[in-house]
Formats: structure tokens, C-alpha cells, sequence
């Protein structure tokens, strides 16, 4: 004998990955191993999260849109700030918050139906969303901070999603 000499398992003794199965050729492919696409879960948590942001951004806006309906019907709505930088007439939030929810509402429609713009869109609206919730913090602080982490997740979980490809399932 030789010192390279390697022992192979004869063809007949090597284990099937797929037991249940009585030959290779006649398995039915699984999704997730379409030609060009890797392991289970290869786009990560964040496939899921942009569905996740998709949704929340669809009730964000449409939350935003009452708040500025709200704040166009009344102008007492909330309470006046004193001294601030950024004051402006309740009215004038009311329409800032109704413009970025329909903007919100739109964009987070066209991540839930795959649109390719969407996801560049969303983390621009998702950002204005967040500054407009932090000059806002003022007259409604716990729904602005609210309203901040949402946006937040919204902007990571589309930046970190990664392009998608041609040859990936679905």
C-alpha cells in the first residue's frame, strides 16, 4: 500500500441526503434551491422586514393622514408650544403631516407590490417621515418618538435587503 492511498465508500454504501426519495432525478426541486439562489433565508431577515415595512409604513401614513386632517379641521388640537425654533401654525403641520402620509401610504404600497422604485422611495420618505416626527416633537412627543423608531426600522430594514436578482425565487 501506498501512503496516499485514500479509502473511498463503495457507490453502494453512501448515504442518499434525501432518503425519502427513490432516485435524484425524480425529486421535485425545493424553492429555495432555484439555479443561482443559495441557502435558505440568502436575502436574511430583512426580506422579511421589508414586507414588515411595507406594512408599517402603509398604517404610518395613513395614521399621519388623519393626523393632519386633524390638524387642518382644528387648529386647537394640540397644545401651542411656547418658543420654539421650528413653530409653525397647527394648520401648517396639519398639511406637512397629511403630504407625508400620502407620500408614506403611496410608497409603502409600491414595497408591498414589489415596485422597483419603492425601495430608493421609501428610504427618502422614510427619512422625511422622521424629520418631520422630530420637529414635531414638540407638540406630541410620544407619538413623535414613536413615529421616529418606526421610520428608523423602516429606512434600515430597506437599505439592508440588498438587490434583488433576476434569477431569484420568486
Amino acid at each position: 500500500m501506498s501512503e496516499n492511498h485514500v479509502p473511498t465508500t463503495p457507490p453502494s454504501l453512501k448515504r442518499d441526503p434525501d432518503p425519502g426519495a427513490w432516485s435524484g432525478d425524480h425529486r421535485t426541486p425545493r424553492p429555495d434551491a432555484a439555479p443561482g439562489a443559495g441557502a435558505v433565508g440568502e436575502r436574511g431577515r430583512s426580506a422579511g422586514g421589508a414586507t414588515f415595512a411595507g406594512v408599517l409604513m402603509m398604517i404610518g401614513g395613513a395614521l399621519g393622514i388623519l393626523n393632519g386632517i386633524s390638524g387642518i379641521a382644528r387648529d386647537n388640537i394640540y397644545t401651542r408650544v411656547g418658543a420654539y425654533v421650528y413653530a409653525l401654525s397647527l394648520s401648517s403641520w396639519g398639511w406637512i403631516h397629511l403630504l407625508v402620509g400620502v407620500a408614506v401610504t403611496t410608497v409603502g404600497y409600491g414595497i408591498l407590490k414589489g415596485a422597483s422604485w419603492s425601495r430608493t422611495a421609501g428610504i427618502v420618505v422614510a427619512a422625511l417621515y422622521v424629520i418631520a416626527y422630530f420637529l414635531f416633537l414638540p407638540y406630541a412627543p410620544v407619538w413623535s418618538v414613536i413615529g421616529i423608531a418606526i421610520g428608523v426600522f423602516v429606512i434600515w430594514a430597506l437599505a439592508s435587503e440588498g438587490p434583488k436578482r433576476a434569477d431569484a425565487w420568486p
